[in-house]
């Protein structure tokens, strides 16, 4: 399978960035009700999301999209969760795109953009139904860790979650 990986421009992709967003939540809503009976106003989200796209955007953030045979397959992002700190959201690969290689591609990419800007960690959460997603991240070096300061996720939610964290090497000083 064929995988290309862009830097999304928030003008130019708006479309394609809702759509994923969109699948992603509606994908992981029914998910997070079945196993914990937990719902997120999902129109909500996606506006707040599309509003506040800068967070996503250079220099402190980058939103990719994944293509796979040429046609969209999947969205990750990064954003400043503190000083020296990145935060990867909204990773999410179609399902029929999945078990080719383009989470793991995007994954990369966020951690090599994240050093490029001057992080010396990361971190993440994620649901504790995505399994498949949390032993992609493990085989990269994140590693499980208490919730953290700054987290979208509500205290009420925390513990249907886990939070994650990875240390970054190559990083320097964080630039402007």
């Amino acid at each position: 399978m064929t995988v290309e990986i862009i830097t999304a421009d928030k003008a130019l992709h708006a479309a394609q960035i809702r759509e994923l967003f969109w699948e992603y939540l509606q994908w992981a809503n029914p998910k997070l009700m079945d196993e914990f009976g937990v719902s997120f106003d999902i129109e909500s989200l996606i506006e707040s999301d599309m509003q506040h796209l800068d967070k996503f955007m250079p220099p402190t953030g980058r939103l990719l999209l994944g293509y796979a045979e040429g046609r969209l397959a999947g969205v990750a992002c990064l954003k400043a969760l503190e000083a020296g700190m990145g935060e990867i959201k909204r990773m999410y690969v179609r399902p029929e795109s999945r078990q080719h290689g383009l989470g793991r591609k995007l994954v990369e990419r966020l951690i090599a953009e994240a050093e490029q800007i001057g992080y010396t960690r990361l971190r993440l959460d994620s649901a504790r139904f995505m399994q498949t997603a949390h032993r992609l991240y493990r085989s990269v070096g994140f590693v499980e860790i208490e919730a953290y300061a700054g987290s979208e996720i509500p205290p009420e939610f925390q513990q249907h979650w886990i939070f994650m964290e990875l240390e970054l090497f190559r990083a320097g000083a964080l630039k402007s």
